[in-house]
């Protein structure tokens, strides 16, 4: 009896052992399941980060260099449809929007030079192809515009000599130079020969000689760019992730009075430091806008593949007549109208102004001075990109910019004498992207759902293995614990026993 309880003993001391290892399993699977609660999203973020590095030879690299989207631009053109009228009896311009003439791109990045300091150096090659099937007629189509370099001659004039303002009307006069000219749309958009411009390369010295010899406001864009960029590739540090650091080898621009307002630092558009939030404000910079572009958060979205993203758009008061904006009126007061960003110091002194699409955001006033632009709306004249935040990668976007001309009246240039102080709007264009390539939407849709999947079921799962580990290793114990207690009161009887009296047969035999 005595040896029976005693190896039952040993045999319960074996199973609070085992208990015991369970319980501390538990508590590591416990603390495992939390600790993924915790850190796993710091985990993703770096795997993230790493692979999003554009390292020459990686997916992203490649996506980046030649991007597997289908770009294009919308163009819309403000046909002037009572030029004489105008001209000669002070009547409003009435304007005919004609359009779309719809052009696909094809983007890529070529001259591409791996830097040592965590940059890539390259030039942008954009190809552009007229789509007659999308555009509402050919772009041969006939348009009235104001004649912009002719025009542009005569504001910059205004405060020259009153000869050379005298000379300049001869010279048009034998030319037969007018205000208003009848071109095609691929011809105002990409060149056409004009009068002045011939004349000026063959007269003006070669420091001062225009970099083009035709006039079309997208001239010289069909092909690579003679730009060299320089960006970051996020290898050093992710928050510069695509972010531009030098623009023909400047850091900032020469312009405006301010650092800030002379800063390049800003992505192209395409891609952005990842981990987004709706707090943060972007910044785009592109050349011929001649400033960063900042946006920030407007709504939340989800493309029709079922990614969520965060739509961005700049600010209403990013082109307001405000304090904030003094910085680029370097010239001072008067500046650029509410709602106007002038562009002059980037074009060549050109007086060119832009706005948003039908003056959206500006002044009524500017709208008001001509007829047929209908008022604004915000969905379809507003700019924006649709980021997914995580990754930083724009997946629609509408880059949408109003071309104006501010022409200034000149009274001794008799074929401008009558063309009154006005802002003439000429174009506006739409330019992005609808949606990304079915394998770049699978990626995004797996990096953004399987991550929240993954933790929730390691750290749950987790969490739950152990506190069901934990529940039954308690109980195994407290069962153990009442048996250890039923051997001991076993155990305490038998010692309370007495000593087991020998038989009268035992007692005879150990006589014998």
């Amino acid at each position: 009896m005595a040896f029976h309880t005693l190896s039952r003993m040993v045999e319960y001391a074996r199973a609070n052992r085992k208990i015991r290892f369970v319980l501390a399993s538990a508590v590591v699977l416990l603390l495992l399941g939390i600790i993924c609660a915790i850190f796993f999203g710091t985990w993703v973020r770096l795997f993230i980060d790493h692979e999003l590095v554009l390292r020459p030879g990686s997916m992203t690299f490649e996506w980046w260099a030649r991007p597997p989207v289908r770009p294009f631009i919308r163009v819309y053109v403000y046909n002037v449809t009572n030029a004489d009228e105008f001209l000669n009896n002070g009547s409003k311009p009435v304007l005919n929007e004609l359009g779309p003439y719809v052009y696909s791109e094809e983007w890529e990045k070529v001259n591409i030079t791996d830097n040592e300091n965590g940059t890539l150096s390259f030039n942008y090659r954009r190809t552009y192809t007229f789509q007659p099937e999308l555009s509402a007629g050919p772009d041969d189509d006939a348009v009235v515009v104001p004649n912009i370099p002719m025009l542009s001659a005569t504001s910059q004039s205004k405060h020259a000599a009153r000869f050379l303002r005298l000379a300049m009307a001869s010279i048009m006069d034998i030319l037969k130079i007018k205000p208003f000219v009848e071109v095609s749309v691929g011809q105002l958009l990409w060149g056409y020969e004009d009068p002045l411009l011939k004349l000026a390369k063959d007269v003006v010295s070669k420091e001062q000689k225009l970099p083009y010899e035709e006039f079309g406001l997208l001239y010289g864009k069909n092909g690579t760019s003679p730009d060299v960029v320089t960006m970051f590739t996020g290898a050093d540090d992710m928050s510069n992730y695509g972010i531009f650091q030098r623009y023909n080898m400047r850091e900032r621009l020469p312009h405006w009075t301010t650092d800030q307002c002379n800063s390049i630092s800003g992505s192209d558009g395409s891609i952005f430091p990842p981990h987004i939030t709706k707090n943060d404000t972007l910044r785009v910079y592109d050349k011929d806008l001649c400033r960063l572009l900042p946006l920030r958060y407007l709504e939340d979205v989800e493309t029709s593949a079922g990614v969520e993203g965060y739509r961005f758009t700049p600010p209403e008061d990013v082109f307001a007549a405000d304090e904030h904006n003094r910085c680029f009126c370097p010239a001072g007061p008067p500046c650029a109208p509410d709602g106007l960003f002038n562009v002059s110091l980037c074009q060549y002194d050109s007086p060119i102004m832009l706005s948003f699409p039908h003056f959206y955001l500006a002044d009524p006033a500017l709208r008001e001075a001509v007829e047929g632009i209908s008022p604004p709306v915000p969905e379809d004249h507003r700019l924006f990109i649709d980021v997914q935040p995580e990754m930083g990668i724009a997946m629609r976007a509408r880059a949408r910019i109003q071309i104006n001309l501010a022409v200034s009246q000149v009274l001794d240039i008799k074929q401008v004498a009558n063309f009154p102080d006005i802002v003439f709007p000429i174009m506006w264009f739409e330019e992005g992207i609808d949606s990304l390539p079915a394998e770049v939407t699978s990626l995004l849709r797996l990096a953004t759902r399987a991550p929240p999947l993954a933790r929730a079921a390691l750290g749950w799962g987790l969490s739950a293995l152990g506190l069901l580990l934990i529940l039954l290793a308690v109980t195994c114990l407290i069962r153990s614990s009442h048996r250890q207690s039923t051997l001991r009161l076993e155990g305490a009887a038998l010692a309370r026993q007495p000593p087991k009296q020998p038989s009268k047969d035992a007692l005879e035999l150990g006589r014998r």
